[in-house]
């Protein structure tokens, strides 16, 4: 295997890239759907070609009166007359064609931009963290940055070359079609050189992509993680990482870029050679009398103009080829299958499930070992165990994050994967250390479960974990922007705001993975006591490494390997003098 074969073969196992097929349909389905203001613009851009045609036929016909020397004042000015109107009007129906281009882009990017939020924000959690967040942002920005370009400034510069190009090579054919013979060299000098630039580019620009992918990835985990990098002395590993992607980088553009110097030379040939041919043979047909000087200067002329238009048309298709592959892989991000298909079951109760479940993150490692649990609507059960011991693992499965590789977790009866969405987050919910406040106001950022709650419902929510005081208080009360850009809220203050959407969520089960860890200890136990009136009559699952959780819990799992090694309640697990007593009695000497 070609080490450009491996490398977009590895650029293919992130998130899905869509293939030329669908990209072609889907461009095709675009174009579909504005064929109305395509037609205008195109017509506009024919217009302007042809009013432009006007220019080389004036000057040939001037240069033709001279030459013979029929050519009165009174001739030639009616002919320079002629010839400004004829600007004039190309310069008015130029300036209407951009326009109507410009605008019809800008739509065509809007539905382009929404169609892809709306496949990103779809996208199973699970797929998103296996494929890594690099990936996901690379798209979001560089794909996203270059379809842009293209569309705005791209396909309006290669619908007017296109037109231009068209109208010129028919009009220098219909003045002299054994003239024009010299506009068949351009093809011909660019046909293979072109061929084998477009076969290699495509695997090109996808390695180049993921390479950005990575960039992007390895950097926005160094920033997101500077603290722990500035504590663990980490700098120059992390330093050492992306020199490592930006040398990969580096080499999938000079790839790149040695295509595109390998092919801009035939291009220039290309563009010169029909100037060239039709001035010689141009004069070798005026020398024989088989063609006028009137003639054989507009012919050249209308060459010589084809020049701009074909230039224009050169240096965006490189852009159109990157922008493809953007394409791909911003329509690939559709491709990823949905991790669940609801089934219309109803949960017949609200008891929780685990029966026989195993899990892998990566085939023949399971992670998760045939683990059963049966909780009782209501009970407050607590997983602990070391760390990699699969805790998180099953807190995820138990919230229908992900789905096991085999067994089952029920609520009510129903497999949690069979519930769609919406129903799913009635039953069970999640909370991790991970939280996010979104750019707007506070009271915005509460109804995102439920959008039409009240102002009181509000204020119960987070008075409910004891945030309504701090709340009131910010500048604007629950109006107050926040997020990026607005008023900053702390780390505990930020979790509050997760845990009053849970509130108003209202799961009978909620799933706490270390959701207070990163709170000190004095704010984390204070929380938890404000929760605690929260849960009352919901079953809750509290994964922690703080063990004084399992004391307050009815029961107390204990995950090692992969698999329960002990369950029951706290007192009875110390009793047993267990893994449970030993992992007690070190927590309580470190405490």
């Amino acid at each position: 295997m070609s080490p450009l074969r491996e490398k977009t073969d590895h650029a293919r196992r992130t998130l899905p890239i869509a293939s030329g097929p669908v990209v072609r349909r889907h461009v095709g389905v675009l174009l579909r759907e504005h064929r109305g203001p395509l037609a205008r613009v195109l017509l506009w851009h024919a217009v302007a070609a042809v009013v432009g045609l006007a220019g080389p036929w004036v000057i040939g016909r001037i240069v033709g009166e001279v030459t013979a020397g029929r050519g009165s004042v009174d001739e030639v000015t009616r002919l320079a007359l002629l010839l400004a109107g004829a600007v004039v009007a190309e310069t008015a129906a130029t300036w209407v064609a951009r326009r109507s281009s410009f605008v019809l882009s800008e739509r065509v990017f809007a539905r382009l931009r929404e169609d892809f939020v709306s496949s990103a924000v779809r996208l199973p959690l699970s797929t998103v963290e296996r494929a890594g967040t690099g990936d996901l942002l690379a798209r979001t920005t560089n794909d996203v940055d270059a379809i842009s370009y293209v569309i705005r400034f791209g396909i309006p510069t290669i619908v007017v070359s296109l037109m231009t190009a068209v109208v010129i090579a028919g009009a220098t054919i219909l003045t002299s079609p054994l003239a024009a013979l010299p506009l068949l060299l351009t093809p011909l000098v660019w046909w293979f050189p072109t061929r084998r630039y477009l076969r290699s580019a495509g695997p090109g620009y996808l390695w180049e992509h993921a390479t950005y992918a990575r960039l992007n990835g390895v950097a926005a985990e160094t920033v997101e993680g500077a603290a722990t990098v500035d504590a663990l002395g980490l700098q120059d590993e992390r330093g050492a990482r992306f020199a490592e992607a930006v040398r990969e980088s580096h080499d999938a553009e000079r790839y790149t870029t040695g295509l595109r110097l390998r092919w801009f030379p035939w291009l220039e040939i290309g563009f010169f050679a029909p100037v060239a041919g039709t001035l010689l043979w141009g004069g070798w047909l005026v020398w024989q009398d088989q063609l006028t000087v009137a003639a054989a200067t507009a012919v050249v002329l209308y060459v010589r103009r084809m020049l701009d238009p074909l230039g224009e048309l050169v240096e965006v298709l490189d852009e159109l080829q990157f922008a493809a592959t953007s394409l791909a892989r911003i329509l690939g991000v559709a491709e990823v299958p949905a991790d669940r298909v609801s089934t219309g079951a109803v949960p017949d109760g609200e008891r929780i499930a685990v029966d026989e479940v195993r899990y892998a993150y990566r085939e023949g490692r399971d992670v998760l070992h045939g683990v059963s649990l049966d909780l009782v609507p209501g009970e407050r059960l607590a997983i602990v165990g070391p760390s990699g011991a699969g805790k998180s693992t099953l807190g995820r499965l138990m919230a229908g994050i992900d789905g096991p590789r085999s067994g089952r977790v029920t609520a009510g009866g129903v497999p949690l994967v069979d519930l769609e969405l919406g129903v799913l987050r009635g039953e069970v919910a999640l909370v991790t250390q991970e939280h996010h406040v979104f750019v707007g106001t506070l009271a915005d950022n509460l109804r995102l479960p439920r959008p039409e709650s009240s102002t009181t419902q509000l204020e119960d929510a987070l008075a409910a974990v004891d945030a309504l005081d701090w709340a009131l208080a910010l500048p604007g009360g629950l109006d107050t922007v926040v997020g990026s850009g607005g008023h900053e809220l702390s780390e505990a203050q930020a979790q509050q705001v997760a845990l009053a959407r849970l509130v108003l969520a209202d799961p009978h089960t909620l799933v706490l993975d270390e959701a207070t860890s990163l709170l000190d200890p004095r704010a984390a136990r204070h929380l938890e006591r404000s929760l605690a009136a929260v849960v009352e009559g919901r079953t809750v699952v509290a994964i922690a490494h703080r063990l004084h959780t399992a004391h307050d819990a009815d029961r107390v799992a204990v995950v090692e390997d992969g698999l329960v090694g002990e369950l029951g309640s706290h007192d009875e697990l110390i009793e047993r003098d267990g893994s449970y007593a030993a992992l007690w009695r070190s927590w309580r000497d470190e405490a």
